[in-house]
């Protein structure tokens, strides 16, 4: 897990336009909301997205960007964003090494098959101005969510 009162870890990724996306252009610019979810499409994936998108001027108010991460690729984002009318950034981990870098991708049983799976657990951390990571959410649920986000980023 990251400490808070360190460092973000600095990644690159693209976006669903497959633009490459990195965080060390937001230093020293905008606080950063860093969300990691399982998987485009999925129910409680999809409310998320959605509460933030609805949230969006609200964030920017607070001078700051929300970065969606899953492991589903850039052509799959495209899709999500544009069923969902999303526009927060959605980013590809698809080999999931943000993930780790961020403690956030884990193994879980795949449906009773003695198999694992790996995939990220729902988290979100906020990063502010200075690349400092103020706040690690780790396994969150989406209901309330969102606004509890905007709570802690109006405190920063």
């Amino acid at each position: 897990m990251l400490q808070v009162g360190k460092p973000a870890p600095l990644f690159s990724l693209p976006d669903a336009d497959m633009e490459q996306v990195d965080l060390d252009a937001y230093i020293g610019r905008k606080n950063v909301v860093l969300y990691f979810y399982v998987k485009d499409g999925s129910p409680g994936c999809t409310q998320e997205a959605i509460e933030f998108t609805e949230a969006e001027d609200e964030f920017e108010k607070l001078n700051t960007v929300i970065l969606g991460v899953s492991p589903d690729d850039c052509l799959t984002h495209a899709d999500f964003r544009d069923a969902n009318g999303l526009s927060v950034l959605l980013l590809a981990d698809v080999e999931g090494e943000v993930s780790q870098e961020y403690g956030v991708w884990h193994a879980r049983p795949s449906n009773g098959q003695g198999m694992m799976r790996y995939g990220c657990q729902r988290s979100t951390f906020i990063i502010d101005r200075k690349g400092v990571l103020r706040h690690a959410l780790y396994g969150v649920h989406p209901r309330g969510h969102v606004r509890d986000v905007l709570n802690l980023v109006k405190k920063l």
